[in-house]
């Protein structure tokens, strides 16, 4: 298992790095560069200083092949840990990154936890009492989860806070607590406010794994090995968690691996409708003027949590699943 894990963390660089030449180049698709971008805006104020433009060309190599700003950047990271010089913002952007990085890292651990928990028990009950009613209430929301769009639930959700428990709705902290000292107050100020954007973003993923979970299960309860099992008398609870649930269970750890991209991705429309200080508005503020540095190293970002989440999700199915063996 260690010379898996190992192999595994050996090819994560080769991964990474096709990874990062496409996300390079399609954010370098769109016609025009960030110099463009700033002249557009010169434009509409009616005048264009065509030596700034130059300057800011030679300032951050927009004038040179792509394939030379690419090499600057990657070997940047490699060599230096250097991942540029943001465009827009005029600051490494490492220290954009890790000035947003552990807000949003609490709100997407936080609804990973709550995805797993929610979807985890409703799933396995929904399958063991089929067509019930709880089994079609847990139906209807699930459906109701993934037809709704993310910003529209948010909106709902915000309404909802603000008309029934009037709670101030936007941000993680009230007005007062914003540039407070971290203390008790503090954080029960964040956790009255992450509620909304947790529930907002782990809708979806709790709705789809608990079809998952639901219909692998029931595809377990009926086969001959569980009818045996329950002819032998072995008591009911017992039977399903050493039999038919090991097995369903494969099926929603394999699911796990894009699970943590999915949520990080999709917290960037939320965090923008809810005003959140995360990485998701940057990122989206990064695409649109083209700050090649600052987006690239985002994707980078939810390339890593990609692969890391593949393979945590590989050895959580080697240890649930004997059948699995690695070699």
């Amino acid at each position: 298992m260690r010379g898996y894990i190992l192999r595994r963390l050996l090819y994560m660089i080769p991964t990474l790095v096709v990874i990062s030449i496409v996300s390079f180049c399609l954010i370098a698709l769109p016609p025009g560069t960030f110099a463009d971008t700033v002249a557009a805006e010169m434009m509409s104020h009616g005048q264009v200083d065509v030596q700034t433009i130059r300057s800011i060309e030679e300032r951050y190599g927009l004038n040179e092949p792509l394939y030379l700003q690419y090499l600057k950047w990657i070997s940047g990271i490699f060599l230096h840990g250097d991942f540029g010089t943001s465009f827009i913002y005029n600051k490494p952007v490492s220290e954009l990154i890790w000035d947003r990085l552990g807000l949003t890292l609490v709100l997407t651990m936080t609804s990973f936890v709550f995805v797993c928990v929610v979807s985890f028990p409703i799933g396995m009950y929904s399958a063991i009492r089929q067509y019930s009613l709880s089994d079609h209430v847990a139906t209807l929301f699930g459906f109701i989860g993934l037809a709704t769009p993310n910003f529209l639930f948010a909106l709902v959700l915000m309404y909802a806070a603000f008309t029934y428990f009037d709670q101030s709705v936007g941000g993680f902290f009230s007005p007062d607590m914003e540039a407070a000292a971290w203390g008790w107050a503090k954080i029960k100020d964040l956790l009255a406010h992450l509620w909304i954007p947790v529930i907002v973003i782990g809708t979806a993923s709790t709705a789809a794994l608990i079809r998952i979970m639901r219909a692998n299960l029931l595809d377990e309860l009926f086969k001959p090995y569980v009818a045996t099992a329950r002819a032998k008398g072995i008591p009911e609870t017992r039977l399903l968690v050493k039999y038919p649930l090991r097995v369903a269970v494969i099926p929603f750890v394999a699911t796990l691996g894009w699970m943590l991209p999915e949520l990080v991705s999709g917290a960037v429309v939320v965090s923008v409708v809810l005003s959140l200080p995360t990485t998701g508005p940057m990122l989206l503020k990064a695409l649109m003027a083209q700050d090649m540095y600052l987006a690239a190293s985002f994707i980078m970002l939810l390339s890593v949590l990609t692969v890391v989440g593949t393979l945590v999700s590989d050895l959580l199915l080697a240890v649930l699943d004997p059948r699995i063996r690695y070699r």
